[in-house]
């Protein structure tokens, strides 16, 4: 008779996060914040312009939006089903098994973390021509990136609905000025007529077209928020999929307008050239032009707060992911706390906030280039670990319907996500053999390699601790991927429905 080992109770450390405080509005306000439009449309999309020199930009949001669309199929399909936290974690678990799982988990960390953290070598960049403008003043880079720390650091101890309301100021304001920027250059057209060149599909089937799919993929990243808020929405199973849904449409048509504006306002022809000299300032120049001096302020500072709430978006994502692993005992069990005031992740939030703390001071102390080697490379780094992720989930939504034998139709459970696989296997493909090209980096680089490598590395040390923790704690390898309410109901009732005994042979 093989060993059995009875479930320890869950203790106060799997407390809940505060439940019903957020609606699909909220949702869309993390997930779009995540997104950072202003930033893309100021920073990635002149970079694609000037970097592969195809002018099909506005479809490649288009395309890699319908991608995207296809996942979310199979994505919230499961979302009705599992309802967790930790998101990609808890998919990957119930779908491909704990050690992968527990692999997920570690590449999300790893990829959340870089996000987060880049953002602090940005804001001061972003912030220099505000304050010179209003104020005539230009702070070290670490002095903003210090207050935004502490901004971000007491939003993340406050209920959600307070850091949603918050995001839902900055949002409304940033997507406005992208509209009237966009409006402003569709009516001084180059040369005096409307091109639509950078809506033929001859301008995406050119060589670099992969590198652009690339870089319009890290447009999208924070889309998958969605599902981490599901714990506290009203009604997951509505909020969810209408947040998800939503946020890719407006995503990508938000950034395939103002994309093809910009190659109006310029001429595609001259889209590449000037988007090399100007870099971010293409946007503002344009809009000085059309708009006066007026827009260009609002829309600078637009821009810093645009860096500001990707960051409390991201900030509260990757707390969470900490809180799950937290409660699951994956991590050390007080990530698991919440704030029995306000229902955040209390600690996972504070580990979060001394990470970016010392990642400032680091920077700071060395004299690196906050922007290049902090903001770039980490962004594009925790770009490509989420496309990961996304790819890893939807070969997981596939595998968790055809394991569980859930009552769901074709298309959901294995057509739409085995058409997302297929085609985000392809853009990694793509993204490994061009990240030279990405980091700005020559071909020799040693962070050619070591940026996309980290992540194999950390998703097999995750593989491994889930196999220690098989071994020598099978309560917690029990818990894994289950969320809060599986795991209240963990004493009593087993993974499978089973009596709540783990025998050598039931492990996964």
């Amino acid at each position: 008779m093989p060993p059995t080992t009875t479930f320890e109770r869950p203790s106060n450390v799997s407390d809940a996060l505060a439940r019903g405080r957020l609606g699909v509005p909220s949702v869309i306000f993390f997930v779009l914040s995540a997104a950072a439009p202003l930033t893309v449309v100021a920073g990635v999309v002149t970079t694609g312009y000037a970097v592969t020199g195809v002018t099909g930009m506005p479809l490649a949001f288009l395309v890699v939006g319908a991608v995207l669309a296809l996942f979310s199929v199979g994505y919230v399909a499961m979302a009705r089903r599992v309802e967790n936290a930790g998101a990609f974690y808890a998919y990957v678990s119930r779908g491909l098994g704990r050690p992968a799982g527990v692999g997920a988990a570690w590449v999300a960390l790893l990829a959340y973390n870089a996000l987060q953290v880049g953002l602090y070598g940005a804001v001061g960049a972003a912030a220099t021509p505000v304050l010179e403008r209003l104020f005539g003043a230009s702070p070290a880079w670490w002095v903003v990136a210090l207050v935004a720390w502490a901004l971000v650091a007491v939003l993340g101890l406050l209920r959600v609905d307070v850091n949603g309301m918050v995001l839902a100021v900055l949002l409304v304001a940033e997507i406005a000025v992208i509209l009237v920027f966009d409006l402003g250059q569709l009516g001084h057209p180059a040369g005096g007529s409307v091109s639509l060149a950078a809506l033929s599909p001859d301008s995406l089937l050119v060589p670099g077209a992969g590198a652009l799919l690339v870089l319009a993929m890290t447009g999208f990243v924070g889309f998958e928020s969605s599902v981490v808020f599901s714990e506290e929405s009203k009604d997951p199973r509505r909020t969810v999929p209408m947040a998800t849904y939503l946020s890719v449409a407006i995503i990508a048509g938000l950034y395939a307008l103002s994309s093809w504006a910009m190659t109006v306002a310029v001429g595609p022809d001259r889209i590449s050239a000037q988007a090399g000299e100007q870099s971010v300032e293409l946007i503002f120049n344009l809009a000085g032009a059309h708009l006066g001096d007026t827009a260009v302020t609002i829309g600078q500072a637009l821009f810093m707060t645009s860096v500001l709430a990707a960051m409390i978006s991201f900030h509260n994502t990757t707390a969470r992911y900490a809180f799950a692993l937290g409660r699951e005992r994956v991590l050390p069990a007080a990530f698991g706390q919440t704030s029995p005031r306000t229902g955040s992740p209390r600690v996972a939030s504070l580990a979060q906030s001394v990470l970016g703390l010392l990642v400032i001071v680091l920077y700071a102390v060395n004299g690196w280039d906050p922007v290049l080697q902090l903001f770039y490379y980490a962004g594009s780094g925790g770009g490509f670990g989420v496309l990961l992720l996304i790819a890893t989930t939807s070969i997981a939504v596939m595998a968790y319907f055809a394991r569980t034998r859930a009552q769901e139709n074709l298309w959901r459970r294995l057509i739409a996500p085995g058409l997302a696989a297929v085609a985000l296997v392809a853009i990694i493909t793509v993204a490994v053999d061009n990240f030279a090209i990405l980091l700005g980096v020559a071909p020799d680089s040693a962070l050619r390699w070591a940026v996309p490598a980290a992540y194999p590395v950390a998703a097999l040390v995750g593989v491994l601790w889930a196999l220690v923790l098989r071994n020598s704690r099978p309560d917690v390898y029990a818990r894994i991927g289950l969320g809060a309410e599986s795991a209240t109901l963990l004493a009593a009732q087993g993974f499978d429905g089973e009596p709540a005994r783990v025998g050598a042979g039931a492990h996964r």
